[in-house]
């Protein structure tokens, strides 16, 4: 038999969908993949009946469907503050997991350096390598997750050609600052580098902080790919519709990549979405405000056991100090093996975001209605005597 690829050989399956499997098997209550167990907005599972029932059932238009581009356009240059030309200037994807990938192959060449921030979502590392591009990892430094800029242009130095940014940040919780990203877009300019933003958190920001969009900052539009999705926005990732919002000389190679791996996202639910799109700003700031609530039920929890833990400033995740659990040489994974089964909650090794040796943090998420924070802080109370 021939060989398989070797590219594989680098990456393992995710770590994140591994923890919810896991987690199914052993019933436990899964705060390991970030998704949460309450309801999207009611105009969209409404419209979504009548979708149902009347359709569109066919493929879209392989770009996405010309009134969900429009619904996208006014509800993110309003938040942009740019007038977005929904015709090229955007694509919708099959998650923003796809509208990642469609950009890394636009933007690169096989050999090519993507720079990217330790800790990291899981799914960067391997995206770079499915473009043959070789992670450049540039360490955030716990627990407010700061970076040195000198380092960051030590990597540029090294020739990269595009830096991977998540805002707010998947795992550490960290919302960018406006002089930290003009700090970067600065040494982008001066070493000709692209940069690529996963902006998918963009809406669950705490108080104190604000998300700031890169394309907004002088001279970062024309190098910079925003990707987003509708699935944290509006509770819906199930639905996996993503986009990229780009300049047109970048967003017409992006949507030759699209248009070959993913034919075009699925018509009915960007029907079904455009209510979601069109929101007024009280959806938003009604939102913000659940998500406040629900770290601080989650966070004093931990507090009160006396769990050590990083204090998110956007997202839904937590790092949580599990040193004082761990057996001898136990690895992380499987502690939170362990856990699962034992504690009956799931979340995910720290080892599988961090490029650093790090084996005594876990991430945990808390996108989910009080009750089921609430019986999950309740199990955690006895981890101790319960992982024995």
């Amino acid at each position: 038999m021939q060989p398989l690829s070797r590219k594989s050989e680098h990456f393992t399956d995710s770590v994140i969908r591994r923890m919810t499997r896991i987690s199914l098997q052993y019933n436990a209550i899964n705060l390991a993949q970030g998704f949460p167990d309450f309801d999207p907005p009611k105009a969209m599972t409404d419209r979504l009946a009548e979708v149902s029932a009347e359709g569109p059932h066919q493929y879209p238009i392989t770009m996405g469907a010309p009134n969900f581009r429009q619904a996208l356009a006014r509800k993110c240059g309003r938040f942009m503050g740019r007038t977005l030309n929904p015709e090229t200037e955007m694509v919708v994807t099959i998650g923003s997991t796809e509208a990642m990938v469609d950009t890394i192959f636009a933007l690169t060449n096989p050999g090519d350096k993507i720079a990217m921030f330790s800790p990291y979502f899981e799914n960067y590392r391997a995206q770079a390598i499915f473009a043959d591009c070789e992670p450049v990892f540039i360490p955030l430094v716990p627990p407010t997750f700061d970076f040195d800029p000198n380092v960051i242009e030590d990597a540029f130095k090294t020739g990269v050609k595009a830096i991977l940014i998540c805002n707010p940040s998947n795992p550490s919780g960290k919302v960018f600052t406006y002089d930290e990203l003009k700090t970067i877009a600065d040494l982008c300019i001066k070493y000709d580098v692209y940069a690529i933003m996963d902006e998918v958190y963009e809406h669950i920001v705490y108080e104190g902080h604000k998300h700031t969009y890169m394309n907004s900052l002088p001279g970062m539009w024309e190098r910079t790919v925003s990707c987003s999705s509708l699935s944290k926005t509006y509770s819906v990732t199930g639905w996996r519709l993503g986009y990229a919002i780009a300049p047109q000389p970048i967003m017409d190679r992006i949507k030759q990549f699209h248009d070959f791996n993913a034919v075009g996202a699925p018509s009915p639910l960007m029907e079904a979405a455009i209510v979601g799109l069109d929101m007024p700003d009280s959806y938003y700031e009604e939102f913000g405000a659940h998500y406040a609530h629900m770290k601080k039920l989650f966070t004093d929890g931990l507090t009160s056991m006396g769990m050590e833990y990083t204090d998110p400033q956007g997202a839904y995740f937590v790092l949580a100090n599990i040193g004082q659990y761990l057996k001898p040489g136990q690895s992380d994974v499987d502690f939170c093996v362990e856990m699962t089964q034992k504690v009956g909650v799931a979340c995910v090794p720290g080892s599988s975001f961090f490029k650093e040796n790090v084996n005594d943090i876990v991430r945990v998420h808390f996108a989910k209605k009080d009750e089921t924070l609430y019986e999950a802080l309740n199990r955690l109370s006895d981890i101790k005597k319960k992982m024995g």
